[in-house]
């Protein structure tokens, strides 16, 4: 049977699709699909405290960083934050420019252990913890929180996320691929694991957080979802913070995190989503249409 014609709205959508400049990734990912959503807040802060359990992560960035300054630490976070929304939607140029300049700025960066060992900070073993940290954490939070994330799905997330770790300088080809070698990860780097002193103190101040007085209601808001964070580490985690590893936590956490998603869902998207994000997603939806008028097409 004959295929039908493309339309002239069929033409102008592949064009302006084929010119644009989606990054890393783009509208037929899985990071687009699955990220956005403001219960992967609570990721963020799960992956801080999974970061700090590599020792010489933690304590390189208690040295060097404004960890230590809370006058400067709001600042620190608001760079993380747009670093994470510019590797996950910026363009090529913009990705580019901000690889450069974290490499450049890790590269910069040494700890000394407390025998008095000198280390760089952006040596592949740590720069692979904080990947591993932040991409794991990502997918557990997606995959216990509700929002339909299939094992497909967050296997093809892993893998493009391969693309974040070039861009802080690491081998794609040597960063976990898939949730099942996440987990092999973990089982052979665990036993490195753990909760030094400066690892317990980012940990207390976390529930502190140094908030500008516009953002004062915040300082409300921040203890549960830390709390909620913390909980949702894996068992062998939060033992090494000195917290029970009780496998009822775990369930009662899913409990949680489903709940809290659900609510974060009854606000209106203007509110739920940044600008950037509602264009992504309005991105992912033409991106599906099109797909679901090809199929319909080729079935014809």
């Amino acid at each position: 049977m004959t295929r039908p014609a493309a339309t002239a709205q069929d033409l102008e959508e592949t064009a302006t699709a084929a010119a644009a400049d989606y990054g890393l990734f783009g509208p037929g990912s899985a990071t687009w699909q699955l990220m956005g959503e403001p219960i992967l807040w609570v990721a963020g802060i799960r992956a801080l405290y999974l970061q700090a359990l590599q020792p010489r992560t933690m304590l390189g960035t208690w040295q060097n960083s404004a960890l230590v300054h809370r006058h400067e630490a709001w600042a620190r976070f608001l760079r993380t934050t747009e670093f994470v929304r510019i590797r996950t939607y910026g363009t090529t140029q913009e990705v580019e420019r901000a690889g450069r300049r974290v490499r450049k700025i890790h590269a910069s960066l040494t700890g000394t252990d407390a025998d008095g060992t000198g280390f760089r900070l952006d040596e592949p073993d740590l720069l692979l913890w904080v990947h591993c940290a932040e991409v794991d954490s990502y997918a557990d939070i997606c995959r216990r929180c509700g929002m339909g994330a299939t094992p497909d799905q967050l296997d093809a997330f892993v893998a493009e996320q391969r693309r974040s770790a070039a861009m802080v300088g690491l081998n794609p080809q040597c960063v976990p691929g898939s949730v099942g070698e996440l987990d092999a990860y973990y089982r052979r780097a665990r036993h490195q694991a753990h909760a030094g002193d400066e690892a317990k103190k980012s940990l207390l101040m976390s529930f502190n957080p140094p908030v500008p007085p516009a953002l004062a209601p915040l300082r409300l808001v921040v203890p549960p979802v830390n709390a909620l964070a913390f909980a949702t580490l894996p068992r062998w985690a939060r033992k090494l913070y000195g917290a029970p590893g009780n496998p009822a936590t775990d369930a009662v956490t899913t409990a949680a995190l489903k709940t809290l998603y659900q609510a974060t869902r009854l606000a209106p998207a203007r509110l739920r989503y940044t600008r950037t994000v509602r264009q992504a997603k309005q991105a992912v939806r033409e991106y599906e249409r099109r797909h679901l008028r090809g199929r319909d097409r080729a079935g014809g």
